[in-house]
C-alpha cells in the first residue's frame, strides 16, 4: 500500500494548526513547527505508524528511538492516534503499543497511556474522542476513557471512565457529568485544579 504524500502533508499540516489552537502561547505556524516537540513527536509517529502498519517494523522502532531521544516523548509505532491530538510540553509521556487514541485529544507532559501486564494482545488504553489528560496521570490497562471525559493532573485511572465524566486523585474518583454538557474548549483546563471542590468544574 503506497503513502498518498498529499494526504500525509494534509495531515500534518492539521497536526501543526491543532497545536496552534490548543496553545495560547504559540505565536506562529512557523515557531510551533520548529520549537514544539509534542508536535515533533506526533510528526515522527505518523511515519513510523505507516511504517508499522505496512510490516516495516525495524525502521519504525528504529524511528521511535530517536523521537524518544530528540523529544522526551515515548509512543510506540503500533499505537493508534486519531486527527487533531495535542500533546502539550510533552516530555515525558509514554504511549504503548495497543494504545488507541481517538479524534481531538489533549494530553500534558508526564502523561502514561501504559499497560499492567506483559501478556500479549489488548493491553493499553482506549482513549475516545475530545478526552483531556492532565499531566502526570497514569492510565493503565485495558480500560476505555470514553468521550469528553477529563483526567485531571496526577491521577491514577485503572477502571473505565464513562463519557463526560472527570477523573481526579490517586486512585481516581469518578465525578459524574453528561456527555451533553462538555464542551471542547474546557480540554485545556485541568480539573485537579478544582480538587478541594470539583464539582465547581463541572
Amino acid at each position: 500500500m503506497a503513502i498518498n504524500p498529499r494526504r500525509a502533508f494534509k495531515l500534518l499540516r492539521e497536526d501543526l494548526q491543532t497545536a496552534r489552537h490548543r496553545d495560547p502561547a504559540a505565536q506562529s505556524s512557523v515557531e510551533v513547527a520548529l520549537t514544539y516537540p509534542g508536535v515533533h513527536a506526533l510528526w515522527a509517529h505518523r511515519v513510523s505508524h505507516s511504517l508499522w502498519i505496512r510490516g516495516i517494523k525495524l525502521p519504525a522502532r528504529m524511528l521511535q528511538s530517536a523521537t524518544r531521544v530528540m523529544t522526551g516523548v515515548d509512543i510506540h509505532p503500533g499505537a493508534q492516534i486519531g486527527r487533531r491530538v495535542f500533546i502539550d510540553h510533552a516530555t515525558g509521556v509514554v504511549i504503548g503499543e495497543t494504545a488507541e487514541v481517538g479524534e481531538d485529544v489533549v494530553i500534558f507532559h508526564g502523561v502514561t497511556l501504559g499497560g499492567v501486564a506483559m501478556t500479549p494482545g489488548k493491553r493499553h488504553p482506549t482513549v475516545g474522542n475530545h478526552v483531556m489528560i492532565g499531566a502526570g496521570a497514569k492510565v493503565l490497562g485495558p480500560i476505555e476513557v470514553h468521550d469528553g471525559a477529563k483526567i485531571g493532573a496526577n491521577a491514577v485511572v485503572v477502571k473505565d471512565v464513562p463519557c463526560g465524566n472527570v477523573a481526579i486523585g490517586v486512585p481516581a474518583r469518578l465525578i459524574p457529568k453528561s456527555c451533553n454538557d462538555t464542551k471542547d474548549d474546557d480540554l485545556i483546563i485541568d480539573p485537579a485544579y478544582f480538587l478541594e471542590e470539583p464539582e465547581l468544574y463541572i
